[in-house]
């Protein structure tokens, strides 16, 4: 009997299993994301996923260091840590699925185009591309979040306007690869309009790198907007965002060390576990990639 899902989650299964690094990925990856889903889930019914209040200040217990009741301390105001650690992952990640999700639709889109269409469209479109690409990433994304007034939405435009130029040039270099290739040739002779060319028979092809491009970039994403944050153009206090956090640790540094290890070491763990994650998924999906990559 075929359980519904099950072929499904079978291949989850292999892929995990299929080295130690796979494994590794998944096994941070997924604790990750379960807890970021309790801390949104938290968020929304206005519970907390620890036995404190993210928020609530508690002056009497200001810059705790790490003991048994508070687990990473408390900051300038008695606030938990650990409460401000996890609850800042949702926030974090959330913004980081978005930009993605912005940057490699746009992304794609002008690489399908400008890789099929070549000539003057293709021209035009990789100027543009440049255009972004010209500036240092971190100094048009603080230009771009500054202009629209801070925020979690100014980050997500700023961000994504950053990383899409990326996904064009990426996708642009593999479609035109691809298009030269025999099975494209022998759609095109059966009458396949241009249309039903890029969407059945190139996007099909180019598809596994934007997935492994888009894991291996929600590290960069989270660092990027932790960058802003930090620079007061991103998440505003007293949001639990961890750029916020490190930000807010300065001027207790280096007593206070917990205030900015914690924050910090989030950060890490998603950025290591989504980059081997990247790494493992590119292996899984597309062999040749990594033989490339390697000189093979």
């Amino acid at each position: 009997m075929q359980f519904p899902g099950g072929e499904r989650a079978a291949q989850i299964v292999g892929f995990a299993t299929s080295s130690g690094q796979a494994f590794l990925a998944v096994c941070i990856v997924s604790f990750i994301v379960v807890v970021s889903v309790s801390a949104f889930v938290a968020y929304l019914l206005d519970i907390h996923v620890t036995a404190f209040d993210p928020l609530k200040m508690n002056i009497m217990a200001r810059l705790e260091p790490p003991s048994g009741e508070h687990w990473m301390g408390t900051d300038k105001i008695g606030r938990d840590m650990l409460a401000r650690v996890v609850a800042g992952s949702w926030i974090s990640l959330s913004v980081s699925f978005a930009v993605l999700a912005v940057a490699s639709v746009v992304g794609t889109s002008v690489g399908l185009v400008a890789g099929y269409v070549g000539g003057w469209v293709d021209e035009v479109l990789m100027r543009v591309t440049d255009l972004f690409l010209a500036f240092p990433a971190l100094i048009l994304a603080a230009a771009i979040a500054a202009s629209f007034g801070g925020g979690m939405i100014s980050t997500t435009v700023a961000l994504a306007a950053v990383f899409w130029p990326w996904y064009a040039r990426l996708i642009r270099s593999r479609v035109l690869s691809l298009k030269e290739q025999e099975f494209v040739a022998a759609s095109r002779c059966l009458g396949a309009s241009h249309t039903r060319l890029i969407f059945t028979s190139l996007l099909p092809m180019v598809w596994p790198l934007v997935i492994v491009q888009a894991t291996t970039d929600v590290g960069f994403v989270i660092l990027a907007a932790s960058g802003l944050s930090f620079l007061g153009l991103g998440a505003q206090p007293p949001t639990p965002e961890w750029g916020v956090m490190i930000f807010e640790s300065l001027t207790h540094q280096p007593a206070s060390w917990w205030l900015a290890v914690f924050p910090g070491g989030a950060i890490a763990l998603v950025a290591i576990g989504f980059n081997l994650l990247g790494d493992s998924l590119r292996d899984h999906l597309d062999p040749s990639l990594g033989a490339s990559e390697a000189g093979v």
